[in-house]
């Protein structure tokens, strides 16, 4: 035993090595920073403790109401962009995953766009909405309609934030969605058109448990991107109007980067975290399997 525990670990080294590097070490820096008045450009680095927490469940201080209202665009944009990523891929799926002539072609045109970095997405959407030299707007002009302020003005920067989005990353989904199901037995699908399943109730039934793993997993990812949009508000939108785009990432690094505020910046990554982990919990535990005994009670 002893041998083979040190052959595992003589294996498992170089990956425990980088995993303590890059992901557990920062984690426990982070968690330090949060506990001290960290301004990086000077010397002194007083602990404060849970002061730092304390300030963003605290009303009226001065990192909690611009935290918490960056968490509340956050949650809109995730709330409005999930359901659709997780429902448009599927569909993509479903009607990519028959055979006919070309499909594969159809396949590459829809995963495409996910190999876009995001700094290119916002740069393209920004001219495509723009609403003083965007190209949807000229159209717009072209055929008689008002000009629609895609970036700066409620509720059209949620569509700008969205659509692109959606555009962006729905084929990266829906390549997942196409591996569950060739996990799905043909068979399955035969025995239930004996019995006079229709299309519908073929899905229902066949596929929808099929996926069930495949689904947990696309809705967590899908969740924690969301949650952790950047980008596409950086740059299509600004944060506008005012700071209503402004999401907790973007919050995030306007406190620690420009404010020299890591102790509070530091203190929001731990709790947005926090949250991040609980939906995630809450959605596996919702979507996980059960057993006959835990189905009853």
């Amino acid at each position: 035993m002893r041998a083979g525990l040190g052959t595992a670990l003589l294996f498992l080294g170089p990956y425990l090595i980088l995993f303590a590097t890059f992901i557990l070490g920062p984690i426990l820096y982070g968690l330090w920073i949060s506990l001290h008045q960290w301004d990086f450009l000077l010397p002194g680095k007083p602990f404060v403790g849970l002061k730092n927490y304390g300030d963003l469940m605290t009303g009226g201080s001065t990192t909690s109401g611009p935290f918490w209202n960056s968490m509340r665009a956050t949650g809109i944009f995730t709330l409005l962009s999930v359901p659709l990523l997780m429902v448009l891929p599927l569909a993509l799926a479903v009607a990519l995953n028959k055979k006919f002539r070309g499909r594969n072609v159809v396949r590459a045109i829809f995963f495409a766009p996910y190999v876009l970095g995001v700094a290119v997405i916002g740069l393209l959407w920004r001219y495509l909405l723009d609403p003083n030299v965007g190209v949807v707007n000229y159209y717009l002009d072209q055929i008689g309609f008002d000009r629609i302020p895609f970036t700066t003005a409620t509720p059209w920067v949620w569509l700008a934030l969205v659509v692109p989005t959606i555009w962006w990353t729905a084929g990266y989904n829906m390549v997942i969605f196409l591996a569950g199901l060739q996990e799905v037995s043909p068979d399955l699908y035969e025995a239930a058109e004996l019995d006079g399943a229709s299309a519908w109730q073929r899905f229902r039934h066949v596929t929808l448990p099929g996926l069930r793993p495949v689904t947990i997993f696309v809705l967590t990812i899908t969740i924690l991107a969301s949650a952790n949009v950047f980008g596409q508000s950086y740059l299509i939108t600004q944060g506008q109007p005012g700071e209503e785009t402004r999401t907790v990432i973007m919050q995030i690094g306007e406190e620690g980067l420009r404010r020299f505020n890591m102790g509070a910046a530091s203190a929001m990554s731990t709790v947005l975290t926090l949250v991040l982990l609980l939906i995630s919990l809450l959605s596996l535990s919702f979507l996980r399997e059960r057993t006959p005994k835990e189905a009853k009670a």
